[in-house]
């Protein structure tokens, strides 16, 4: 349990080092084995266990933000829009929060801005699966079998998301 809180420490420290990202252009990434991203578990702000593994066969978002980070704030509603538009399509938007501030500032965060996607905590675990994330937010859009489709780092506009939405939900 130490080593995954130093990591995670590690990990955000990272993350605050780097900043927030800076709409950097997007680059596909591809897994290196053929098993599902999504394999894993975190617990959501109320301390339960979320198996992300559940959403596999739906284009699932994973968007790793935190709190304080002003593009995090300025894409989030844009992803409550696109959840409640393609969730029925078969979206599925999971937030992945850094909780630099601490869970309780996460949790009324996503009760302010009306979060309807669930939420998890990050942790060393990311890290491990999804490697270099060089600044936040960082958003994985992954395929209806759990292979990463697209990586981007920075504040996108909804519209691009949008596009693979589609083309996704379409294949």
């Amino acid at each position: 349990m130490l080593q995954r809180i130093f990591a995670f420490m590690v990990l955000t420290s990272l993350v605050m080092a780097v900043g927030c990202g800076g709409g950097e252009a997007s680059s596909t990434t591809k897994p290196t084995n053929s098993q599902s991203v999504l394999n894993f578990t975190l617990k959501n702000p109320d301390g339960e266990a979320v198996n992300l593994n559940q959403y596999t066969g739906k284009v699932v978002i994973l968007d790793v933000w935190d709190t304080w980070c002003p593009p995090c704030r300025k894409g989030i509603p844009e992803f409550v829009e696109l959840y409640n538009q393609y969730k029925d399509q078969g979206l599925q938007i999971v937030g992945i929060a850094l909780a630099r501030n601490g869970v309780p500032a996460v949790k009324q965060f996503i009760a302010d801005n009306k979060v309807t996607y669930p939420n998890v905590i990050g942790d060393k675990i990311v890290y491990d699966i999804f490697g270099d994330i060089r600044g936040i937010p960082t958003t994985f859009v992954i395929d209806k079998t759990g292979k990463i489709h697209n990586r981007y780092v920075g504040y996108q506009a909804k519209s691009v998301f949008e596009n693979e939405i589609k083309q996704l939900l379409a294949s």
